[in-house]
């Protein structure tokens, strides 16, 4: 038997029993003695459009029952590598988004504190904000590979700086990204103004729009992106709706034209090799997938974060 907590099979349990945990794994109350550990923020609050990303790392557990436990097509088998479980949500206040900041930040630092590398079911994309505060506490400001139908660079919404369309903006003015290891893929659709993009692009971020990604294969330009990553800290934020609306209706800022699932597959496993500290899917919002399938995908992503993570081994 392996030392290393193991998802429970569909074949001890049918899976639609058992533990709604992220792939129904065990649980445990902190990251102490983990390597990697799922860790959902319920958070809808930040959002400006449609709510219901509070209910998506719930439902991103319930679909993720039917993943298992090897990765057929990169051959990594994470759960014969890594210490890994389900740690439950972070408490966040639901009345005051701005209190969730730190909230979100002390709660990253203790799992940190472990050596334990988090992976983050959302919630709404401001969690990404004060959850970077912990990982550049850690590591030192990080490369990211963000992938978004928006760029979440927003100065301000509705008077606010804390809100899901200001992450990455309020990010690179505290100073926790490294600049030049920056890249944004699968921006798309209408703006405010007809340089919305290039605030990025003058932070030294590469930006890579969905016109671009279209009717092609992503390892070329994934090929690129591990380049200049080298060897430093990376960090992948994975919005969901980064994802063309046909594969992942479920968000609450849908965005025609956008990335196909394997391109979003092709991303993720493309940061194969890089030193990756940590990443997060956010913006599912069940109450606009009834089919499940958005959070079907937001947990495969997720699993494929778990097989890039440094130490995982493939099988030969």
């Amino acid at each position: 038997m392996s030392d290393f907590n193991q998802p429970l099979g569909g074949n001890e349990m049918p899976r639609f029993g058992g533990p709604a945990t992220m792939m129904r794994l065990p649980t445990q109350a902190s990251a102490a003695g983990l390597d990697a550990a799922f860790i959902g923020v319920p958070m809808d609050i930040g959002t400006s459009n449609r709510p219901g990303t509070r209910l998506g790392p719930r439902q991103i557990r319930d679909e993720s029952r039917m993943l298992r436990p090897y990765n057929m097509a990169t051959r990594a088998a994470p759960f014969d590598s890594l210490q890994v479980a389900d740690i439950g949500d972070v408490p966040i206040n639901t009345f005051n988004l701005p209190k969730n900041l730190d909230i979100i930040t002390d709660f990253y630092d203790e799992v940190l504190s472990h050596g334990c590398v988090p992976l983050t079911l959302g919630g709404d994309h401001t969690l990404t904000w004060p959850l970077l505060r912990a990982i550049a506490r850690k590591h030192g400001p990080v490369g990211l590979i963000h992938i978004d139908a928006h760029a979440d660079v927003n100065e301000h919404m509705f008077g606010e700086e804390v809100a899901h369309g200001c992450p990455f903006r309020r990010a690179q003015e505290e100073g926790l990204l490294d600049s030049n290891r920056v890249v944004q893929i699968g921006l798309r659709g209408t703006g405010y103004a007809a340089d919305d993009f290039d605030w990025c692009r003058d932070q030294g971020f590469r930006v890579v729009t969905a016109e671009q990604c279209w009717y092609k294969s992503l390892a070329p330009l994934m090929a690129e992106v591990r380049e200049q990553m080298g060897d430093a800290p990376v960090y992948i934020s994975f919005d969901i709706d980064g994802l063309d609306p046909s594969v992942a209706p479920g968000t609450g800022t849908v965005e025609m034209g956008g990335l196909t699932g394997q391109q979003g597959l092709e991303i993720v496993r493309g940061a194969e090799g890089l030193n990756v500290v940590g990443g997060d899917l956010v913006e599912v919002a069940p109450p606009y997938d009834p089919s499940g399938n958005t959070a079907l995908m937001g947990a495969t992503l997720l699993y494929e974060m778990l097989c890039v993570l440094p130490g995982v081994k493939r099988r030969d």
